[in-house]
C-alpha cells in the first residue's frame, strides 16, 4: 500500500511539470526562501527615491542571499523608468562549470512565457496595419479550420485574454532535442486541442493559441514568425542579444546561459520550446530592458501610442475584483497600483516582466534554476512585493467581514476544485484527478489554500474583507469566489485569476474519494496477485488440494491473469511518468509506442478484471463458498469497477494523439 501511495504522489508531481514548462504556476513550498526575503530593509511607510545606488543596494541586499539559500546558479535584473535604464545586473553564474558571471548587456536567458508578450505586440502591429481584426473568427487567417464551439467561433481577442476555450496541450511543447522543432505550418493543424468552454466566458491559459497567434502573423505579414519578430521587434529596438530561433544562432550560441537543475547540479541541454511564439525567446536583460522602456513610452519604436494604450487599459471580464487580462498583459495590483505583467518557466529558467505605467517603471528579472524547492517562484513574488514596498508604496482599500459570516464562508470554501487549465478528453486529465485543488480550513477557522503558498515568500494569512473576498495579509493578494443559490461556482486568486479559474470538482470525479479508493483498489488488485503464486507454493510445500475445480479454477485464474495485467498497465504508467520526468519532449514522439500501448492495455486489464471477478463472485456464491473467499471476492470486484471507472471517466483508453 505505501508503494502504492508513493506512486501516485509521483504521478501527482508530474501533473506540475508540463504545465510550468510554459507560464507561471503555484509553485512547490518554499520554506526556506522565508528567510532570504527577511534579509531585504523593511518596507519604508513613505516612498524611497528609485535611484540607482538605493536600489543597486537593496538588490544586493536581497537577492545574492536569497539566490543562494535556494541553491540558484545565476539571475539577471533590470530595473528602467521612463526612458532610461536604473540598474540592469547580473548575479552568479551563467556557467557555473566555468565560473561565468551573468553578464547584463550579452548573457541570454530564456524568458519563457515572458516571450509571448513580443507575440502579443507583433498581434498588434498586424491590428494597426489593418490586417487583422481583433474581433473577427480566426478561421479567416488560417489554411485549416477551428470548429466553432457551441456555435461560436474563436477570436483573437479570445486567444489574447486566454479564453479562446482550448484544453491545455503538452504534447510537442517542450523537449532537448533539436530535432523536435516544427514549423508552425507543420504543428498548428496537428496539435490542435479539443475546445472545452465557451470563447470569452472562462479564462484558461492556452500555449497553442498563443502559437497561433504567431502563425496568424506570420501570414497575414507574409514573413516567417522568427524573421518578423527581427525585422519589427528587435531591429527597431536595438535587441542584439536577442532570437527566437531554436537551435540558436552560431553569432549567440557562445552568450547563451546554462540551465541547471539547482546549483549542486550539471547543466541541461539548452531547451526546445516546439509552440515557438508561445516561449521559445532567448534574451539578454539589457534587450529586456529595451523591450520594456518601448511599452512604457506608449509602444515608442514598436506601436501607436493608441494602439499600445489599448493593448494596455483593456480590461477582461474576470471573477469578482481579482487580476484580469488586459490584451496580453495581466494585471499585477500591489498597494493600490496596477501593474501589467507576464511571468515564464521552461523546466530550467524562471522570470517575470512587470510594468507599472502610471509610474512609468518597469522590473525584469530572469533565473536559470528553480532551485533546490522550486523556489524561484517565492524568490520573484518576493522581490516584486518588497521592491513595490519600498519604492512604490500605498495601501489598499479593504473593509471587514463580522466573525460569524467569515466563518460561514470558509465553511462554503472548502473542498476540491478543478482549474480550468488543464486537460479534460485525454489521458492526460488523470493528473487533474491526481493534482486537484483543496481549500480546508486552518485551526482558527480561516481558508488554506496550499496550492499556492510555494509563490509567496512567508505564510499566507487569508482574511475576508468583503463578501467571498480574502485579502492575503502578507502580500495583499486576494482570493475570490462566485456563489450563486447559495453555491461556490468557481474561484481564483490574484496570482492566477488573469489566466485560470477554479471550479468545484464534480462528485464523480472528485480525488477526496477517489484517491483514496483508487489507493485501495490497486492494494487489493496488488494483495490478489500476489496470493495467487504465494497461495500455489503454500499448497505444493503442504501437498494440499486447491478447493476450486473445473470452470471454477480457470475462472479464478483468469481473474489473477487480468489482475496481473491491471499492474502491468500501473507499471507501464509509471514508466512513463519516469521518461517524461527525465525528459518532456518523450511525450512528443519517442514515447508514443507506449502510449499506444498504455491505452490499449488499460481498459483490456480493468474490463477484463471486472468481467472475470464478477464471474468468480457469481460461481463462489453459487457454489456456495467459505465466507472469506466470498470476501476476496466481493472486494475484487469492488476494486475492479474503480478501476473500469478511472478508465472511463479519464480516458484512458483511445487513439488520439493530441493531448
Amino acid at each position: 500500500m505505501r508503494f502504492i501511495r508513493k506512486a501516485m504522489i509521483g504521478l501527482a508531481a508530474l501533473a506540475a511539470l508540463p504545465l510550468a514548462a510554459q507560464g507561471p504556476l503555484p509553485a512547490p513550498t518554499a520554506k526556506e526562501v522565508e528567510t532570504a526575503a527577511a534579509t531585504a530593509p523593511a518596507a519604508p511607510t513613505s516612498p524611497v527615491t528609485l535611484d540607482a545606488a538605493d536600489l543597486e543596494a537593496w538588490m544586493d541586499g536581497y537577492l545574492p542571499y536569497a539566490l543562494e539559500r535556494a541553491r540558484i546558479p545565476g539571475a539577471v535584473v533590470v530595473v528602467v523608468r521612463g526612458n532610461e535604464v536604473v540598474l540592469q545586473k547580473g548575479y552568479g553564474f551563467a556557467d557555473v562549470a566555468k565560473r561565468a558571471p551573468v553578464l547584463p548587456e550579452t548573457t541570454m536567458f530564456r524568458p519563457g512565457s515572458v516571450s509571448k508578450l513580443l507575440t502579443w505586440t507583433a498581434v498588434m502591429q498586424q491590428v494597426e496595419a489593418g490586417k487583422i481584426d481583433l474581433d473577427k473568427d480566426v478561421n479567416a487567417y488560417l489554411d485549416f479550420k477551428i470548429p466553432a464551439y457551441q456555435g461560436k467561433p474563436v477570436t483573437m481577442r479570445n486567444i489574447m485574454t486566454h479564453t479562446a476555450g482550448f484544453e491545455e496541450s503538452v504534447r510537442h511543447l517542450i523537449s532537448s532535442d533539436p530535432k523536435a522543432v516544427l514549423t508552425l505550418k507543420q504543428q498548428m493543424p496537428m496539435a490542435l486541442p479539443q475546445r472545452v468552454f465557451v470563447p470569452g466566458t472562462t479564462p484558461a491559459y492556452s500555449n497553442y493559441a498563443t502559437a497561433l497567434a504567431g502563425y496568424i502573423v506570420e501570414r497575414v505579414s507574409g514573413e516567417p514568425f522568427d524573421n518578423y519578430i527581427e525585422n519589427h521587434i528587435f531591429t527597431p529596438l536595438g535587441m542584439t542579444h536577442s532570437t527566437f530561433r531554436q537551435p540558436l544562432p552560431a553569432r549567440l550560441a557562445p552568450h547563451m546561459a546554462k540551465g541547471y537543475p539547482d546549483v549542486t547540479q550539471k547543466a541541461k541541454p539548452f531547451e526546445i520550446v516546439i509552440p515557438g511564439p508561445a516561449g521559445s525567446l532567448s534574451a539578454s536583460g539589457a534587450d529586456m530592458g529595451k523591450f520594456m522602456i518601448a511599452h512604457l513610452n506608449e509602444g515608442a519604436g514598436l506601436l501607436k501610442p493608441e494602439t499600445a494604450k489599448q493593448m494596455h487599459d483593456f480590461k477582461a471580464p474576470g471573477v469578482g475584483p481579482l487580476n484580469s487580462m488586459a490584451l496580453g498583459f495581466y494585471e499585477q495590483w500591489v498597494n493600490g497600483r496596477r501593474a501589467i505583467a507576464h511571468g515564464g518557466d521552461t523546466v530550467w529558467f524562471h522570470s517575470y516582466l512587470w510594468l507599472f505605467p502610471e509610474d512609468d517603471i518597469g522590473v525584469y528579472v530572469s533565473m536559470n534554476s528553480a532551485g533546490t524547492q522550486g523556489d524561484a517562484g517565492a524568490v520573484r513574488s518576493a522581490l516584486f512585493h518588497k521592491f513595490a514596498d519600498r519604492y512604490l508604496p500605498g495601501e489598499d482599500k479593504t473593509g471587514t467581514v463580522d466573525a460569524k459570516t467569515a466563518a460561514q464562508h470558509a465553511q462554503m470554501m472548502v473542498g476540491n476544485y478543478v482549474s480550468s487549465r488543464g486537460s479534460f478528453t485525454n489521458f492526460m486529465s488523470l493528473l487533474g484527478l491526481l493534482g486537484q485543488a483543496t481549500i480546508s480550513l486552518t485551526e482558527d477557522g480561516k481558508i488554506s489554500f496550499p496550492a499556492l503558498d510555494g509563490l509567496g515568500a512567508g505564510a499566507r494569512d487569508w482574511v475576508e474583507v468583503e463578501p467571498f473576498v480574502w485579502r492575503d495579509r502578507g502580500t495583499g493578494e486576494r482570493l475570490a469566489a462566485e456563489v450563486k443559490d447559495g453555491r461556490v461556482v468557481r474561484f481564483s486568486v490574484d496570482a492566477g485569476s488573469p489566466f485560470m479559474v477554479f471550479e468545484p470538482a464534480p462528485a464523480s470525479v472528485n480525488a477526496a474519494w477517489l484517491n483514496p479508493a483508487l489507493i485501495a483498489a490497486l492494494g487489493i488488485v496488488l494483495l490478489a496477485a500476489l496470493a495467487w503464486p504465494v497461495r500455489a507454493l503454500v499448497r505444493r510445500s503442504f501437498k494440499a488440494d486447491f478447493a476450486l475445480e473445473g470452470k471454477s479454477r480457470r475462472v479464478y485464474r483468469l481473474s489473477r491473469m487480468f489482475a496481473w495485467l491491471v499492474l502491468a498497465a500501473l507499471a507501464g504508467w509509471l514508466g512513463l511518468i519516469a521518461a517524461f520526468s527525465a525528459d518532456i519532449g518523450s511525450l512528443g514522439g519517442p514515447l508514443d509506442w507506449l502510449i499506444h500501448l498504455l491505452r490499449v492495455l488499460t481498459p483490456v486489464a480493468s474490463f477484463g478484471l471486472l468481467a472475470t471477478a464478477g464471474w468468480h463472485l457469481w460461481l463462489t456464491i453459487k457454489d456456495k463458498r467459505r465466507w472469506t473467499m466470498k470476501l476476496g471476492a466481493v472486494l475484487l470486484v469492488l476494486a475492479a469497477l474503480v478501476l473500469v471507472w478511472v478508465t472511463l471517466a479519464f480516458n484512458l483508453y483511445g487513439f488520439g494523439m493530441v493531448y
